[in-house]
């Protein structure tokens, strides 16, 4: 049986503008765009009326949700209630910390089982390019596999190696022909860095022992890949500003090369990182304060394309609190849930607006993961994956009510700008019942 509902607001983001709609939802899916005042009196319709901005469902396609194998990390089931709880309908799980690493295509069709009844938002799945991992990457493209990712220098894990040249060389190709893109962590170990040393719970400890030129070097490196390959090459967490010459001068070259960077490098600064405060340290680490505004104007430029979490947690523990020991401490910043405000809260003191931040982080990652035809945007035929947002909205990050599994996060006791009202999926609020969300191929 057929249902129709509809969603009435009169600032809804529909091609790049807030505009007063009615978005009317079929089965899942956008079935029309109408005026607000739009619909025929006599059609038998559920219509709710927003008091909010109608969004699309945000796209996160940089979450390390850990499971199987680490759940006491994160788990899907806490991931994707964090993921709704801040406007984000569709996330992307990156390949490593769970066990197995997905880097095979069985391990890939183990995450699939292991966590398709868990999930209350849909969910897509990177693999990974490590050595000597080259001939599975075509089967697992062929089994939805979205994309891969590598490491250029230590993962943090052993069982997920960094490659070097040799082994992106033999990877690229096979992408490419796949159609789907490398991403890459972009720290290049020179041999000349200097080691994490001296104070530790000094912030300025680490932030040393991770210097821009990794980032630079490496992302010189990929371009040099992605010209003789053609390969898509994408940069995670871009935090070097002064690597964005280089990214500019690829895309002018039309290479088909693209990067983010995360709320983390746009809305912290290492000047106010305290001593022994190890919920800040992630790699690469959080700069300074000249340093995120030269980002926030890649990011006006288009050099920066799209802003994703990079929700990385781990148990409170391994950050070593007790010790604030910055060299020693896990690598990672939990955000999931607070993504959309604490850009929306910086992005708006800049002078960007709402529709700005959204494409950034919808539209544009869905396009990433090959999710651009049913994800992303508000309009006929995509999928009905709607976030609720009020933009005027100020409240202070409490841990207690945080959805995600642990309550470590650099943004306790922060107040931010912009309160995430509600979320849909396919249509249907999600809300504590059954979950709903699937698990995506690209198409």
């Amino acid at each position: 049986m057929t249902r129709r509902t509809a969603l009435r607001s009169e600032r809804t983001l529909i091609d790049g503008r807030l505009r007063p709609a009615t978005v009317v939802m079929e089965d899942g899916q956008i079935a029309d765009v109408l005026g607000y005042g739009g619909l025929d009196e006599h059609e038998s319709l559920v219509v709710e009326t927003i008091d909010g901005v109608l969004l699309p469902g945000l796209v996160d396609t940089h979450v390390h949700v850990n499971e199987p194998g680490r759940t006491e990390w994160e788990g899907f089931e806490t991931a994707t209630n964090a993921a709704a709880a801040g406007g984000v309908t569709t996330l992307v799980d990156m390949p490593l910390n769970c066990i197995p690493v997905t880097t095979t295509q069985q391990a890939l069709e183990i995450k699939g089982d292991a966590t398709r009844s868990l999930l209350r938002v849909d969910v897509g799945f990177w693999g990974g390019v490590v050595p000597g991992n080259a001939s599975e990457l075509s089967g697992m493209a062929e089994r939805g596999m979205l994309g891969a990712k590598c490491f250029l220098c230590h993962s943090g894990i052993d069982d997920f190696p960094a490659s070097g040249v040799t082994e992106l060389l033999a990877a690229m190709p096979i992408l490419k022909d796949a159609g789907v893109p490398l991403l890459v962590h972009a720290e290049l170990e020179t041999g000349e860095l200097p080691p994490c040393a001296g104070d530790v719970r000094k912030y300025s400890t680490y932030l040393a022992s991770r210097p821009p030129s990794m980032e630079d070097a490496a992302i010189a490196m990929m371009i040099d890949l992605c010209r003789q390959t053609r390969c898509a090459v994408h940069i995670v967490h871009l935090s070097s500003a002064s690597a964005l010459p280089l990214i500019r001068a690829a895309k002018d070259e039309g290479l088909p090369f693209t990067a983010e960077t995360c709320p983390h490098y746009l809305c912290l600064e290492a000047e106010q990182i305290p001593d022994g405060a190890t919920e800040y340290k992630c790699a690469p680490p959080i700069r300074g304060r000249a340093n995120r505004e030269a980002l926030w104007a890649g990011v006006r430029d288009g050099t920066i394309d799209l802003v994703t979490t990079d929700h990385s947690p781990c148990t409170p523990q391994l950050k070593k609190p007790d010790e604030g020991d910055f060299c020693g401490a896990w690598g990672g910043i939990a955000s999931l849930s607070l993504g959309l405000p604490s850009v929306w809260n910086e992005a708006s003191a800049r002078g960007f607006s709402l529709e700005d931040v959204v494409t950034r982080m919808s539209e544009r990652p869905a396009k990433l993961a090959g999710l651009g035809r049913t994800k992303g945007r508000i309009a006929r035929g995509f999928d009905a994956d709607l976030c609720v947002f009020d933009p005027d909205a100020r409240w202070p990050v409490e841990a207690d009510a945080l959805p995600f599994r642990h309550h470590v996060s650099p943004y306790i006791g922060k107040t931010l700008r912009g309160q995430v009202l509600a979320t849909y999926l396919r249509g249907e609020r999600i809300d504590a019942g059954p979950p709903r969300g699937k698990v995506l191929r690209a198409g």
